[in-house]
């Protein structure tokens, strides 16, 4: 029988200048990930919709949730099959696109991790790990756009 999780965090607007939502433009799109005894994190909306590029938006923390959830497995797998990693890298790719309506979804997601391993290393047993990560990974399990990889392989002497 499947147990449940229970996950949190406080998101809290800081945008209000003065008179909050009373115009369209005249309060900011960001807010602090306050969650207590972790760090801060700063963010605003998507730089395309009038966002602070410097700071993560909801966009960039989906991609580097789907990432490193990706990159947990596949250190857990390539452990328990004798893989040696000595690096992980990864720079995903996620594709959107916004409706006239300004309605936004992620169409696919492409993870392309940079690993480095050592000389002699079954490349085409690490490379299989990828397909068996969409079966548990959380967040993999939980988008509903395609996500793929593209992995490559650094051999380190």
């Amino acid at each position: 029988m499947p147990r449940e999780h229970d996950y949190t965090a406080r998101v809290v607007w800081t945008g209000n200048r003065g008179e909050g939502t009373a115009h369209y433009k005249g309060y900011d799109r960001t807010w602090n990930v306050e969650t207590p005894g972790k760090p801060v994190i700063h963010c605003s909306n998507d730089p395309l919709l009038g966002g602070d590029p410097t700071l993560h938006n909801p966009e960039d923390m989906l991609i580097a949730a789907l990432s490193a959830c990706h990159m947990l497995w596949f250190l857990h797998l390539a452990s328990d099959a004798g893989i040696i990693v000595h690096a992980y890298q990864d720079d995903p790719l996620a594709v959107g696109e916004t409706d006239a309506n300004g309605a936004s979804r992620f169409l696919r997601a492409t993870l392309r991790p940079s690993i480095s391993v050592p000389s002699g290393t079954d490349l085409k047993k690490a490379n299989a790990l990828h397909d068996e990560i969409h079966k548990t990974c959380f967040i993999a399990r939980s988008v509903n756009f395609p996500v793929t990889f593209a992995a490559r392989y650094r051999i380190k002497a």
